[in-house]
């Protein structure tokens, strides 16, 4: 058996795409820059124009549903699970630089990422967590069962009227961050300590 056979064998077993599957999705513009290290279960739905870089993961079960919109960037050691629930991601996002996990792996789970966020450094999203369109995760910060609420991107001038964001380390669990808010975190973080990101970034 050549080893392009038994990679693609193991796939199949898997409920994985084979690479020349892989491959095909960029027939709709997406680019895969090493279809040998990027894993894709054959359930999930993949929209138009995303960028994989290698060593991204898009797992999906029959017991979870996993949907990507377009113009996504998935940086290496991107790690994505639906098992339990649903994982709905918008478009334009930037998954990593640094890695980025997000898991619906447990009963009641369910992750939806909107569009323009950026999720850098280590991020990791569990149980029934919302990101906002235009929300940050910057830092090694474990998210359960949180709302970031939508906004401006990073881009936007003023940082006032932007998404909600997280920066720093550490878990955040059951809050809601408002728009135009930040909470850094040093091992724990706590809605008692948001603040206004004009506070950081001042008004242009």
């Amino acid at each position: 058996m050549s080893v392009s056979a038994y990679l693609d064998r193991v796939r199949r077993e898997q409920g994985l795409f084979t690479i020349e599957e892989v491959v095909g999705l960029s027939e709709r513009g997406n680019v895969i820059y090493d279809p040998y290290s990027t894993l894709i279960s054959a359930g999930a739905v993949i929209g138009r124009g995303n960028v994989f870089f290698p060593g991204v993961y898009l797992f999906c079960t029959d017991g979870g549903a996993l949907e990507i919109g377009d113009a996504n960037i998935f940086h290496a050691n991107t790690l994505f699970e639906a098992s339990a629930g649903a994982i709905r991601v918008g478009s334009r996002n930037q998954f990593g630089e640094g890695g980025f996990t997000a898991k619906a792996n447990r009963p009641g789970a369910s992750i939806v990422i909107g569009d323009q966020g950026r999720y850098l450094n280590g991020a990791a999203v569990f149980g029934e967590t919302v990101l906002g369109s235009g929300s940050q995760l910057l830092g090694a910060i474990t998210v359960d069962s949180c709302r970031l609420e939508p906004g401006g991107s990073f881009r936007e001038s003023d940082p006032d009227r932007r998404a909600g964001l997280l920066k720093g380390a550490g878990a955040a669990r059951g809050f809601t961050v408002p728009a135009g808010h930040v909470i850094v975190g040093a091992g724990a973080f706590s809605a008692s300590d948001l603040q206004l990101q004009s506070n950081f970034h001042p008004k242009v």
